[in-house]
């Protein structure tokens, strides 16, 4: 056996929440968009369309948290917008 197979523990994940209950989400409205945020923090909309997360966002502060929210809600628009654009232009083609 190699040392690997000798030390190896399975972990098990941790068990999803009771009765549909998906854990601690906040709603927030930012310039009239409603915005669900979890403990993992907004979702980002790179410029290629996929989608990301900030990496720190449990170590942000909450007015960083709050000017962060501000910048990725306006940043996301404009992204989506773009890529809107960019695929009924492409679709005409």
């Amino acid at each position: 056996m190699s040392e690997h197979s000798e030390h190896t523990e399975r972990l098990a994940l941790p068990a999803p929440p009771a009765d549909g209950d998906t854990g601690e989400t906040t709603t927030l409205q930012v310039n009239g968009d409603s915005i669900s945020l979890d403990h993992l923090g907004p979702m980002v909309v790179n410029s290629d369309g996929t989608l990301s997360r900030i990496n720190n966002w449990e170590g942000l502060s909450q007015i960083e948290k709050d000017k962060t929210l501000r910048l990725i809600v306006k940043r996301n628009r404009q992204r989506l917008e773009t890529l809107k654009a960019n695929e009924e232009k492409n679709g005409k083609e």
